[in-house]
């Protein structure tokens, strides 16, 4: 069953992606129409997410920054079938990085780099990094998909320009064998999702609210005291985006504990309040605000 349902989808995402631009956004508007207006996906969490979030601001600004994220979401999803046929030449003109010698520069200290990223804008793209001469692999850390043919066609998606993905689950191992083997890698990870109350053993202020965070990407980066970059993506224009990357630092492992997170933390709110409508609204990123912090777990000011 998975694999008919795979075939019968394959088709119309190839054909989506090889559409001219105009076409292609314009699909996007269909898809919006559909997601938003009928079948109103997530909505509530959306609304409940902005609410908790911007409780000073009126219920029509709020109307207008998810519309805005509806919008955004749906052109990020068909963006990323784009990349099953997009040139790189068409990728690097769509996804730029404005100081790409950052990677260049630490790339040559004889340090692994963890890549920070947020889910901002386009992390999709973030693969055009590897068209800048890089020296060394880029991999990114994703969840894997439980239909093993969508999950083959994300990682050939993510994948092209020689990039490489490691599921979360096997992340830390892999990591563990790239530095064992003196095998130096840029290692790009998401690291907002929200981890379940058993496991939060860290809470932090995001966005004014107490909230578990996931601090794995500063304990590998700690262990084996690699460089920390925060992705900083802006979207410019609809199909265009601009990234810089943000030196956290050269050496976790020098760093005082959890100020790597919590710098991660103050440069992605930071991004969202300016421009809310290109967060990723739809996660339940707040769902344990309303419980007491287990006793034992650690606050990350």
């Amino acid at each position: 069953m998975q694999a008919l349902v795979f075939w019968l989808v394959y088709p119309l995402l190839w054909i989506i992606s090889i559409l001219p631009f105009r076409l292609f956004y314009a699909v996007s508007d269909a898809v919006f129409f559909l997601v938003y207006h009928i079948i109103g996906y997530r909505k509530k969490v959306v609304e409940e997410n902005l609410k908790l979030v911007f409780p000073e601001k009126s219920e029509e600004e709020r109307l207008r920054i998810r519309k805005k994220f509806y919008s955004h979401m749906c052109d990020m999803f068909l963006e990323m079938i784009k990349t099953l046929t997009i040139s790189e030449k068409e990728l690097r003109k769509r996804f730029k990085f404005t100081n790409p010698e950052e990677v260049l520069r630490l790339q040559d200290n004889d340090k692994s780099i963890m890549m920070m990223c947020g889910h901002y804008a386009s992390y999709e793209w973030m693969i055009a990094l590897q068209l800048y001469g890089l020296k060394i692999t880029a991999y990114g850390i994703y969840k894997k998909i439980k239909n093993p043919h969508f999950d083959k066609l994300v990682r050939d998606i993510r994948g092209r320009f020689k990039g490489k993905l490691i599921s979360t689950t096997k992340a830390t191992m892999t990591i563990t064998k790239h530095e064992s083997e003196n095998k130096r890698a840029i290692y790009a990870m998401v690291a907002d999702q929200s981890p379940k109350l058993i496991k939060s053993k860290y809470w932090a202020d995001f966005m004014n609210i107490k909230a578990p965070v996931f601090v794995g990407a500063e304990k590998l980066a700690r262990e084996f005291d690699m460089a920390v970059l925060y992705l900083n993506v802006e979207k410019v224009s609809r199909g265009h985006y601009v990234a810089t990357l943000i030196n956290i630092t050269d050496s976790a492992a020098q760093e005082p504990a959890h100020k790597v997170t919590r710098t991660y933390l103050d440069l992605l709110e930071t991004q969202i309040r300016q421009k809310p409508e290109f967060y990723l609204w739809t996660h339940k990123r707040w769902k344990h605000s309303g419980n007491p912090i287990p006793e034992g777990a650690q606050i990350i000011d």
